[in-house]
């Protein structure tokens, strides 16, 4: 599950109060993590890849995880 929530810092907000308890991990989206040379290196390969029509269809995607991809 992914809740996307804007916090000023001070009030807790509402998609919090959404949430059943648990433990959680925040992380901010205004920071991007930088890429390891290894992680771009694959994320261009596989830009390549789809430009070469070598890409899964979803139904394909769903067959190569073992049926665990949601529709």
């Amino acid at each position: 599950m992914t809740v996307v929530l804007n916090f000023d810092g001070k009030q807790l907000p509402e998609e919090m109060r959404s949430l059943p308890s648990g433990r959680y991990v925040l992380q901010s989206v205004d920071e991007v993590p930088t890429l390891t040379a290894e992680e771009e290196a694959g994320l261009e390969e596989a830009a390549r890849s789809l430009e070469r029509g070598e890409g899964l269809t979803p139904e394909g995607l769903r067959v190569e995880m073992g049926g665990t991809a949601r529709r």
